[in-house]
């Protein structure tokens, strides 16, 4: 027999799934800029609230409980990336007077959705996640300490420096699509289709469309070279005659017979 706590859960979560689902996706998305990352971090989530479900306490609300959860499995995830901006190098371009964006590109930015995600995936992980849960999610800085397990000031100035790291990228990546502008498909996109291109497994549309990019984009085609190199690299290996110790081999063949 079921525990009644997790059975009323089970039953919340079927009810309220639906809306749940679209608000966590949001929040992961927004964490991750990785759409299959996103998506199986929301899956995990509801795993990890029905695997726990007698530490729901009723203290919060239940979508506070499951972003929290879904918090602490994106944290296991995280990498530092570098693509990430350094929270000083920004802090010492603010403190600059003569440091300034353009308004009118970063309002246009603003208007494009992957534009934002690009903007907050550039972040480091702990002043973006200030970020998205005060300013998307509704914390409130108190609630932000509690959760990264820091005092107020040190939540205040995560989100202070998350917020003037968020509006810097926003700026840098309106900067970025205009030397990129006529260059088809935007850079992630390529790049999460150019191991298939490799491998050519993609359509004849997309593959022109990929071919189009790495023909007029000025930074991916050192990536794509680099990862063809890499993947000779490792295909390099399949004909060595030492890949497989003699001694293994024969213990293998061995077994076999």
């Amino acid at each position: 027999m079921q525990d009644p706590a997790r059975q009323a859960l089970i039953a919340t979560l079927a009810h309220d799934a639906p809306a749940l689902t679209e608000d966590l996706l949001r929040f992961a998305r927004s964490l991750t800029n990785d759409q299959a990352l996103a998506e199986d971090l929301v899956q995990d989530t509801f795993a990890r609230a029905l695997a726990a479900a007698e530490q729901f306490r009723g203290e919060s609300s239940l979508r506070t409980w499951m972003h929290r959860i879904l918090h602490h499995l994106a944290i296991d995830r995280a990498r530092r990336s570098a693509r990430e901006l350094v929270a000083d190098e920004v802090e010492q371009r603010w403190s600059d007077d003569a440091y300034s964006v353009d308004p009118a590109a970063l309002a246009t930015a603003a208007l494009e959705r992957h534009e934002i995600e690009d903007a907050l995936a550039r972040l480091p992980f702990h002043y973006r996640s200030a970020v998205v849960l005060h300013d998307m999610v509704g914390w409130t800085v108190a609630e932000i300490a509690a959760e990264l397990d820091v005092g107020l000031p040190a939540a205040k100035q995560r989100l202070r420096r998350g917020r003037m790291m968020f509006t810097t990228s926003l700026a840098d990546g309106a900067e970025r699509r205009r030397h990129l502008e006529g260059v088809p498909m935007r850079c992630w996109d390529a790049r999460q289709l150019v191991s298939d291109y490799l491998d050519d497994e993609l359509p004849a549309e997309q593959r022109h469309v990929v071919e189009s990019h790495l023909a007029t984009c000025p930074t991916c085609p050192p990536l794509y070279a680099s990862l063809v190199a890499a993947c000779d690299v490792l295909g390099g290996l399949r004909d060595r005659d030492d890949v497989v110790p003699p001694a293994v081999a024969a213990r293998i063949a061995e077994l076999l017979r």
